[in-house]
């Protein structure tokens, strides 16, 4: 019985994360598919629409709502959305949360945002972050006369989708060779799946 429970097991480690990924793929689309469709259908006729022209009319309508944020008065309409979200209770910290971390994402580009470090917490004690940038360590703790500036560090925990941001002296900041999906992956799974040894 032992034998048998380690192969299902088995079996299950192998192709769960791979039916689940795929799963929530087709879901996604889907969704976005049935969303976009009656919009679609108001000016195209029956006979025009096939499978799949949702979402490419949604990958269009993003690609055009990106083009028109550059412009003035969309900006200023997005700024008093901002404004707005921002004066109602609840909404504003699940608003603010989220778009957090789309700029975040948004800063790809970023080469701090790309950096993988770690944190010596004791004595052969260390932890693995990534680099989120400066501007607010200066800003929020500029008077605390450090003599390394400090940098925001975000720490992920194991097996959830959380963890903390630290502020941390540059100097106690050692960088680290890896990619930031490699580092992501194995601070995400505690380091089960280490696939270089």
């Amino acid at each position: 019985m032992n034998t048998l429970a380690k192969l299902i097991l088995k079996g299950l480690a192998a192709i769960l994360p791979m039916g689940i990924t795929l799963y929530f793929i087709v879901w996604f689309f889907s969704t976005l598919e049935a969303l976009i469709k009656p919009l679609l259908l108001w000016f195209l006729s029956e006979s025009l629409y096939f499978p799949g022209l949702g979402i490419l009319a949604g990958i269009v309508g993003l690609l055009i709502l990106g083009l028109l944020v550059n412009a003035y008065l969309i900006r200023h309409l997005v700024s008093l959305g901002d404004q707005l979200m921002d004066r109602i209770p609840l909404v504003k910290s699940l608003y603010g949360a989220l778009k957090d971390m789309m700029t975040m994402f948004n800063q790809g580009g970023n080469k701090d945002m790309k950096t993988v470090v770690s944190i010596e917490l004791a004595e052969n004690l260390r932890v693995i972050g990534f680099v989120t940038g400066e501007q607010a360590g200066r800003r929020l703790f500029d008077n605390d006369n450090q003599t390394s500036p400090l940098v925001g560090v975000y720490l992920p925990m194991s097996y959830q989708m959380g963890g903390y941001t630290v502020y941390v002296p540059r100097d106690r900041l050692t960088k680290l060779d890896i990619g930031i999906e490699e580092a992501m992956r194995l601070t995400i799974t505690g380091g089960v799946q280490d696939r270089r040894h």
